[in-house]
């Protein structure tokens, strides 16, 4: 993102094992506008962390098979989105698909494709069909062994809540930042347009194009750091939930559209889909665009997303 100009209040730090930038573009702003910012999304983070055991996420997963779960409003509210965009992205957005992911390691060495029982196994296990949403907000994973995470959804929705913190603050000009998940309204201190940089996949430092922001959000899916080749084929750590197999030939799609919540979701499921469906997938899709980048650099947009090249 752009330098800080006079004027503009920043603070990074990590949150929900991301790094997470908050910038507020107003004279008057106070550092006490920002600690709301960051205490909303310390409040999410515990809400939707697997890592907790006292998390509702936690309690979910721990009695998947055994028993609903009674949650509150808001992470009722959260998964019935998701199983929502679950059904109209035909599958390619499914937060079921934890079972699946345990099956590959695209840290350090030692990559290896699964087997084919174990990954049929596991998909038994895979599908927001099997998420049942009943009365006075309970959650029920219909099959033992069954998870359900955030990763591909969490950080745009905590950039929303932030967003929505500090305009019932009364603060009109600021963005958020959640390593590429970024939302932002208002302008710059100096009139000026908030840019989003679109990095080289090769060189992640160097930047490719700029992407203006005027009232929005961005947010990107990428294997940049979180891949592995095997045989001449480059693997991302994106996996199709419907064929359990990681994603081959995109290496980054960005989303830009009204939600850093639903932009995240979107671009995890582009990513899935391919070049060709999920472009085409985003161009029926009102206030909504994207731009891919496959393993070939080979740069593609909808029709409408305009960018200013470097």
């Amino acid at each position: 993102m752009n330098e800080l100009i006079t004027g503009e209040n920043r603070r990074s730090l990590k949150l929900m094992g991301c790094d997470f930038e908050f910038v507020i573009a107003e004279e008057s702003a106070t550092d006490e506008a920002l600690e709301h910012a960051i205490a909303e999304v310390r409040r999410i983070e515990k809400l939707l962390t697997e890592f907790s055991e006292c998390s509702e996420t936690s309690l979910i997963n721990t009695h998947a098979g055994i028993r609903p779960i009674q949650v509150s409003d808001e992470m009722y509210s959260l998964i019935k989105r998701c199983k929502e965009i679950w059904k109209f992205t035909q599958g390619a957005f499914d937060i079921t698909s934890g079972a699946v992911r345990k099956l590959y390691n695209f840290k350090g060495h030692g990559f290896e494709l699964p087997d084919a029982s174990a990954l049929e196994e596991a998909l038994s296990r895979t599908g927001s069909d099997k998420i049942m949403l009943g009365s006075k907000n309970s959650v029920y994973l219909s099959q033992q062994g069954m998870r359900i995470g955030f990763g591909a959804i969490g950080k745009g929705y905590a950039a929303d809540m932030a967003k929505r913190k500090l305009i019932r603050l009364g603060i009109r000009n600021a963005v958020i930042n959640a390593s590429g998940d970024l939302t932002a309204f208002g302008r710059r201190t100096d009139g000026s347009m908030w840019k989003v940089g679109i990095a080289d996949p090769n060189e992640p430092s160097r930047i490719i194009a700029w992407l203006p922001v005027p009232y929005g959000s961005i947010a990107t899916s990428g294997d940049y750091e979180q891949y592995f080749e095997s045989e001449g084929v480059r693997y991302s750590h994106n996996i199709d939930p419907k064929s359990g197999k990681p994603v081959t030939g995109i290496k980054s799609v960005t989303i830009v559209s009204s939600s850093a919540e639903l932009s995240d979701a979107l671009a995890t499921a582009v990513t899935v889909m391919g070049v060709e469906v999920g472009l085409d997938f985003i161009e029926q899709l009102p206030g909504v665009h994207a731009l891919v980048i496959t393993d070939k650099n080979k740069i593609y947009t909808s029709q409408h997303l305009k960018l200013e090249r470097t």
